[in-house]
């Protein structure tokens, strides 16, 4: 008789990581969509703003945060992330249920570029260095756009090769797991009050109540 205990749906992702998540997206489409014309200049500034502002809660959240949300889960050396680069044509998958080492890599850079667009987004505004810093806003934009599509990517090959939808994961904050992987709170009080946040923000930027980002 198997005495081993199956897997079964654990909560992995808490609710603030699967919210900022979320509104990342939003905030990074919103404002890249609306990066032409200056009748929505007041929105972009807005989405771009609140996406800064989502990325230094995640790196707060990433030292105080739930298990699976720390840094310290989920970032490696160049040793073990190389290690993991090479499993993916071997077959032995990373193990673990958080953030594997090469997708943690992606998400960092992505956060680093995303706070580089709004320093730069802010710089242009200030007209410092004139064109020269609009240029950079725009180049780091599109790189950032690339390390999104890697992400998206990675992400549906990840899928098939651990044959588990990880972006159903990221909705439902689960994975299959055994029960003592699982996380014990959801956190949902941190994740609502990020939603506020996010939301009071974009109001501010948006109504000119923020002017020195703006003007």
């Amino acid at each position: 008789m198997n005495t081993s205990n199956p897997k079964k749906p654990v909560l992995v992702w808490d609710f603030p990581v699967r919210v900022f998540h979320w509104l990342l997206v939003i905030s990074f489409a919103g404002a890249w969509f609306t990066s032409e014309g200056e009748s929505q200049q007041m929105v972009h500034y807005a989405f771009g703003y609140s996406a800064c502002a989502l990325v230094l809660f995640r790196v707060i959240w990433g030292m105080v945060g739930t298990r699976y949300a720390r840094f310290t889960e989920f970032i490696k050396g160049p040793t073990e992330t190389l290690h993991h680069l090479k499993s993916l044509f071997t077959g032995n998958q990373h193990l673990g249920l958080g953030h594997n080492p090469v997708g943690a890599l992606v998400m960092i850079s992505l956060m680093i570029l995303i706070l580089l667009i709004g320093l730069t987004g802010y710089w242009s505004v200030k007209e410092y260095l004139g064109e020269y810093m609009t240029g950079a806003h725009e180049a780091i934009s599109s790189l950032a756009l690339g390390f999104v599509a890697i992400h998206v990517a990675a992400a549906i090959i990840m899928s098939f090769l651990q044959k588990e939808n990880l972006v159903k994961s990221m909705i439902t904050g689960t994975k299959q797991g055994a029960p003592e992987q699982a996380i014990r709170y959801p956190m949902y009080l941190v994740g609502l009050s990020l939603v506020i946040a996010w939301a009071y923000s974009f109001y501010l930027v948006v109504n000119g109540s923020l002017q020195g980002l703006t003007q």
